[in-house]
């Protein structure tokens, strides 16, 4: 997977993958006011069924989308690729950046430390 999204699909497939499941009109409903047109929403669905980001089953004379991606696989393919544009692939030099530029507090920093050798510890 090396595609990207845009913002619209982005947040309709937060959607998804929220509800795992859902008519475009379930994806509707999810979505803040103003909420868009169904032929918008329809089409963006079928977009990331071109993507393959999406598939469909038939349920009665509509059509019910899931995911075919996982958000963990999207959210990690979207971090490497931040990472390499804007902090030349170092993470610490992305989290050096967070750290003086968004005001990040100690018990915020000794929380992913704790992460950070938690997942040594199972290597």
């Amino acid at each position: 997977m090396d595609k990207q999204l845009t913002k619209a699909e982005e947040q309709f497939m937060q959607v998804l993958w929220e509800l795992e499941e859902a008519s475009v009109q379930d994806i509707i409903d999810q979505l803040p006011k103003p909420k868009p047109a169904y032929n918008t929403v329809s089409t963006i669905i079928r977009i990331l069924e071109t993507k393959d980001f999406v598939a469909h089953k038939t349920k009665g004379r509509g059509y019910i989308y899931f995911p075919l991606v996982k958000k963990a696989d999207y959210s990690n393919q979207t971090l490497n690729k931040l990472v390499d544009g804007y902090f030349g692939g170092s993470f610490k030099s992305m989290v050096s950046f967070f750290v003086n530029k968004n005001d990040v507090d100690i018990n915020e920093l000794e929380t992913i430390l704790e992460a950070i050798n938690d997942k040594k510890t199972e290597k």
